[in-house]
């Protein structure tokens, strides 16, 4: 089998998931019946901001937040709830979004395009 590149990872990822534009995700965190999860890092919120509402959980800490039976799980984290991830431009929310459904999660999506995508919306930031 040959190798594949992370940008060959994050085609079959959003192949297999569902992907939702700024305002399919604005729509739903209007409704009240989604939580958005903020997959950047630090620095990243820093320098362009968050999207109002989303919950910070860096990427690299995903898997110990999500799950409920580790001392770092986030309530934020619940199962019977939907959850939407974004990144910076949706390569690392398409790749979360296959480890949380290998967790369990089956009521998650992603912002397809980011922050990036949200901001070209016309979308609020803070």
């Amino acid at each position: 089998m040959a190798a594949k590149s992370a940008l060959d990872l994050v085609k079959d990822a959003k192949a297999d998931i569902e992907n939702l534009t700024p305002e399919q995700v604005n729509q739903e965190l209007s409704s009240g019946n989604a939580t958005l999860i903020d997959l950047r890092e630090s620095e990243e919120l820093k320098e362009s901001g968050k999207i109002p509402g989303s919950v910070h959980a860096p990427r690299g800490m995903l898997e110990f937040y999500a799950d409920g039976s580790l001392p770092y799980h986030k309530p934020e984290f619940d199962k019977n709830k939907r959850l939407i991830l974004h990144c910076a431009g949706g390569g690392r929310s398409a790749l979360a979004v296959q480890t949380l459904r290998q967790m369990g999660y089956e009521n998650v999506a992603h912002l397809d395009g980011g922050i990036k995508a949200w901001k070209e919306a016309g979308l609020k930031t803070e």
